[in-house]
């Protein structure tokens, strides 16, 4: 065989192995188990290997990027910053300010508890912030980091968010940033965040979610990127920001509900979440246990730009008051 037969052996060799990975890459590899508790030991997972907190921070999360700074070039603004920002942005929309001073905040889908602190050192020492997760590594990791940070007023709870211990009516403020893609029923969601909020309490939420199909159906192309979006990072599954807005309305215990789409400041958190990793390879260079796991990641976080740069998925944010008690007159 000639030198120019065995080139092109290989290249149709290669070409082939390509195209196995690429749909082997379309196959998702870690579908929601709410048995086996799919959403937890991903995050044990996760907690334990220690690359997520390496590149992303303290919080799990994406980030804000005003007109200036996606103008000026994403890649300019520090990756960590952003998500700093985003909590500033959040609260200002959620319209939950020092000012509130309140009692108790509950941090729903706390991770490794990056803004139950930070919100705790916001508000004053006599503000209590409970965070939660599904994750007995994250609840270990984020309760370490609030003692090596000094921040005496927060503690973390293993809770499911779907049936919470606490009493009714018990926090002033219930924050809930990027919880909401991994419950498998969204309805009960809110509600039991209704529950535990206090009349008068603030509700504000962050949450990926999939663009209203009631007019215009999903093509084929577009459910098979949300059925892949769903499974690879143990979704349930994602709705609109319309089913959002019309769930907490039937509640009928909410007032002043507003929303907003948020895809625009915080598309290049996707893109620029695999750039850190381009700039300093190293941590993921010396663990090749850890490679596949990482170029899934890769491929997931390109796939999730594309969805929410089409319109396929967007951001949305919700915030509301709780209505007090109506008291009929003696």
């Amino acid at each position: 065989m000639d030198t120019k037969s065995k080139l092109a052996g290989l290249a149709a060799l290669v070409g082939l192995l390509l195209m196995f990975v690429r749909n082997v890459l379309w196959i998702p590899s870690r579908t929601y188990d709410k048995e086996k508790n799919s959403v937890g030991v991903e995050y044990d997972a996760w907690t334990e290997e220690g690359i997520l907190e390496y590149y992303w921070g303290e919080h799990i999360h994406l980030g804000h990027y005003n007109d200036e700074e996606r103008a000026r070039g994403y890649k300019k603004k520090n990756f960590i910053q952003a998500k700093y920002d985003f909590i500033d942005r959040m609260m200002e929309f959620g319209k939950v300010s020092k000012q509130m001073k309140p009692e108790k905040v509950l941090d729903v889908g706390c991770g490794i508890g990056g803004t139950s602190r930070y919100l705790a050192k916001s508000f004053s020492e006599d503000t209590q912030v409970t965070g939660i997760t599904l994750s007995k590594n994250q609840v270990s990791r984020a309760t370490q980091l609030a003692e090596d940070q000094g921040v005496k007023n927060v503690n973390f709870e293993v809770m499911d968010a779907l049936a919470m211990s606490y009493p009714d009516n018990s926090f002033d403020v219930v924050w809930a940033c990027e919880s909401g893609e991994h419950m498998p029923d969204k309805k009960k969601y809110i509600e039991e965040m209704m529950r535990v909020l206090k009349p008068g309490g603030r509700l504000v939420v962050a949450t990926w979610c999939q663009r209203d199909d009631t007019d215009k159906p999903f093509d084929a192309e577009e459910r098979k990127m949300l059925d892949f979006l769903y499974a690879e990072w143990t979704h349930p599954y994602f709705i609109s920001i319309e089913k959002y807005a019309e769930i907490m309305k039937d509640t009928g215990l909410l007032r002043d509900i507003t929303t907003n789409d948020w895809t625009v400041p915080t598309l290049p958190s996707w893109r620029h979440s695999i750039w850190v990793g381009v700039f300093d390879p190293w941590p993921v260079v010396i663990r090749p246990l850890l490679w596949w796991k990482c170029l899934r990641d890769g491929v997931t976080l390109e796939r999730m730009h594309r969805a929410f740069t089409s319109g396929l998925m967007q951001y949305g944010m919700f915030t509301a008051t709780k209505l007090n008690p109506y008291v009929p007159p003696v």
